[in-house]
């Protein structure tokens, strides 16, 4: 039995390469493509979609894996291209900065009374994450390479502030959402004074987004956030280095 299974086995791998596997098998071989065409490269992407990959590369600290094949590429004539290079790759650095400070709260907090609160508002940085990724394919920015740093850095922030208690976590939500809000009102004028229309879409993301990053700091608020121990101080330290942070990953 073990002999008649080898030659099985080799024929259907045979089959699924070339759609022929020898007489009897009453499968037919492919047509032969017109002369002065290629065949196209096994997994590549139709022709009118841009491929960037062979497959899903997965984002440190478990995002959204980046969309390898784009059906929405954005045509590159005419727009500011320094200047969208530099708002997509912070704002992708910070929504990926925030997660990982979820991360790190809900490995301290997730059974507390709080983690429920936690994870709603990590839901939503998951669904921001997802789409600065599908954004970065389709401007073609690179991210910045300071990425394995914020992985480690925003997690370390996420789980330091969480050990100071449900009042601490909240602290930090605060500080970080209220300088990502502020961040992102920059980045709403600086596209308004560019061309509002030419960067529609592009507005309305960060413009919703910014939204839900106000939400966050006020639930923040509504949790005793301002009851944290010196929070005055651990705000301040908070955003210096999330300012740090947006400068860095504009850059590099």
């Amino acid at each position: 039995m073990a002999a008649a299974a080898g030659p099985a086995v080799r024929c259907s791998l045979w089959q699924r390469r070339s759609l022929r596997c020898g007489p009897g098998t009453g499968s037919a071989p492919l047509p032969a493509r017109p002369s002065g065409r290629p065949a196209p490269r096994a997994g590549a992407c139709p022709s009118r979609h841009r491929c960037l990959s062979a497959g899903p590369r997965p984002v440190p600290g478990g995002g959204a894996p980046l969309r390898l094949c784009s059906t929405q590429a954005v045509p590159q004539a005419g727009i500011n291209k320094p200047v969208i290079d530099r708002i997509i790759r912070v704002d992708h650095a910070g929504e990926f900065g925030a997660n990982r400070i979820y991360a790190g709260q809900m490995a301290v907090l997730g059974r507390s009374s709080v983690g429920p609160v936690i994870q709603q508002m990590w839901n939503q940085e998951k669904d921001h994450l997802k789409k600065f990724n599908e954004l970065m394919v389709a401007y073609r920015v690179r991210p910045t390479v300071l990425l394995p740093f914020w992985n480690v850095a925003g997690f370390v922030l996420g789980a330091g502030s969480a050990l100071l208690g449900k009042k601490g976590a909240m602290a930090c939500t605060v500080a970080v959402e209220e300088s990502i809000s502020e961040h992102y009102n920059n980045q709403i004028r600086t596209l308004i004074e560019e061309d509002p229309e030419k960067y529609k879409e592009l507005l309305q993301v960060i413009k919703q987004f910014r939204d839900e990053e106000q939400e966050h700091h006020d639930i923040g608020l509504e949790h005793d956030a301002e009851a944290t121990p010196a929070y005055s101080v651990l705000k301040t330290a908070i955003q210096l280095g999330c300012k740090a942070a947006i400068f860095l990953s504009e850059r590099i």
